[in-house]
Parts: C-alpha cells; structure tokens; sequence
C-alpha cells in the first residue's frame, strides 16, 4: 500500500526485454535502501525489486503491465516517479494507493498559471472509471485533488513543490500517465451497479 507521496525521482538507465518481460534499471538516491523482494511504485505501479548494484535497482514488468500502463512507453533518461510501501506507524498524508494502475489517460490541457500548473486528463470512460469533484486520484503514482470532473476527463492543480519533485515537469499535451482511481469511489461505483 501508498500514499501517493512522491519519494524521489529516478533516472532510467537500462532497459531490457526479456520474452514479454521488460526488466527496468533505475538509479534514484533511495536506491541503497531497498532490499530485493521489496515492492516500489514506480510512476504508481508497483513493481518488486529484483537486483541491486551500485546505487541502481532493477524490477520487472510483465505483458500484462506493459499493456496495462504506461511503463512500456519509458525511455533511457526518463523520469520516474518513485515511492516505497507505507510503514503502518506513518501518517497517510496522500490517500489510499495499492499501486494497481486501472488505466491510462492522455495529457489533453497544459496551463502555466501565476505560481502553479493546471492539467487536464483525459481517460477512456467506457472502462467504468470514474472522478468526484474535489476527490483523490492518483496521476503517475502522485496523490492529486480532482477538479473540473467530467464523464472522461478531469483536472488537477499543481504546486511547485510537486511540479519541481516530480516528473510532471515533464507531461505536457500528448503524454501519456498512469492513472488509479481511488479505491473508495470504485467500490461505492461498484455497489451502486448491483
């Protein structure tokens, strides 16, 4: 589980496909604290980690992500947006965050405002996914506060603290983010279908 608070940022430095696998090197300043078999958001999906060297660490991706998300589109020198599970005893400064993206969204709107950044997102809404007015949503793995919900779309306001510490600083129109719906609303939207 997360919070939707951004760590660190990481830099890809390799990556290497392996049948339908992409094995992803990233080197970040937390890298030696991790340990194997632990589980890393990376841009919100939460991949394990399986080698350690040299202030880098490596996890893998399956077919299944790589369809699922927008790790397939990453890049040598990207930005990634990095975060470790939750400790129980900390405080939930984000919100509920399992790491499981439920689908991808387009960049459609960028606005530099005076001191902060409006994005519009939009997302395919026939998968049932859904945003509330002033509810969280999870933007490449970042803890967010919906504005402007629409059917399939929504917008988000962004601080400089968050546009300076994550690698939204890079999305402009076109780009393609991961997107995970909060938790809360998916099951309020399922019981609602019953």
């Amino acid at each position: 589980m997360f919070t939707g608070i951004i760590e660190t940022l990481g830099i890809i430095t390799e990556l290497k496909h392996d049948q339908g696998n992409l094995h992803i090197t990233v080197e970040s300043a937390i890298a030696s604290e991790l340990k194997i078999d632990q589980s890393v958001a990376h841009n919100g999906v939460c991949l394990t980690v399986i080698a350690l060297a040299d202030g880098k660490h490596t996890v893998t991706a399956i077919e299944e992500t790589l369809k699922k998300t927008s790790i397939g589109h990453l890049k040598i020198g990207d930005l990634v947006n990095l975060e470790r599970c939750m400790q129980m005893n900390a405080r939930l400064d984000g919100h509920i965050v399992q790491g499981h993206v439920d689908q991808t969204a387009t960049c459609t709107g960028f606005n530099e405002l005076d001191g902060s950044w409006e994005y519009t997102f939009e997302y395919d809404a026939a998968l049932g996914n859904v945003t509330v007015e002033k509810g969280s949503i999870c933007v490449n793995g970042i803890s967010l506060t919906v504005v402007n919900s629409k059917a399939n779309s929504f917008s988000v306001a962004i601080i400089p603290y968050t546009y300076e510490h994550t690698n939204l600083q890079n999305v402009r129109e076109g780009a393609v983010v991961n997107l995970e719906f909060d938790i809360i609303g998916k099951y309020v939207a399922r019981l609602m279908q019953r």
